[in-house]
């Protein structure tokens, strides 16, 4: 029988409480993804990134919402450097470029809204 993994990634998440920055840890030299949810209308993920890891620029066809919860990131959207700390949210709209930068180890939240 093939595994379900869009179940499985939901039921580690539905009512349970839980401290996001705690749920991805950091690795030496790499970006660590978690995904918490995939749905068809969206998918919510988190990331962390050891200090001078990057995403590089590209475009995504959805809105997009990036939270820090921990450390420092930076965020360049339409060439428009953001520099975030923990606590601090923004929005890439769909079909911008956008490129993530760590120029310190830091943490996000990622919410797509495909629909």
């Amino acid at each position: 029988m093939a595994e379900n993994t869009e179940s499985k990634v939901e039921q580690s998440v539905y009512g349970q409480q839980q401290i996001l920055a705690t749920m991805v840890e950091y690795q030496e030299h790499s970006i660590v993804s978690k995904m918490l949810i995939k749905k068809p209308s969206g998918n919510i993920t988190l990331f962390s990134f050891d200090s001078g890891e990057s995403l590089s620029e590209h475009t995504a066809p959805f809105d997009a919402m990036a939270q820090v919860l921990d450390g420092e990131g930076k965020i360049i959207i339409g060439g428009k450097e953001h520099s975030l700390q923990a606590g601090a949210t923004i929005i890439m709209p769909a079909n911008i470029p956008h490129a993530v930068v760590a120029e310190k180890k830091f943490k996000m939240l990622l919410i797509m809204l495909k629909s």
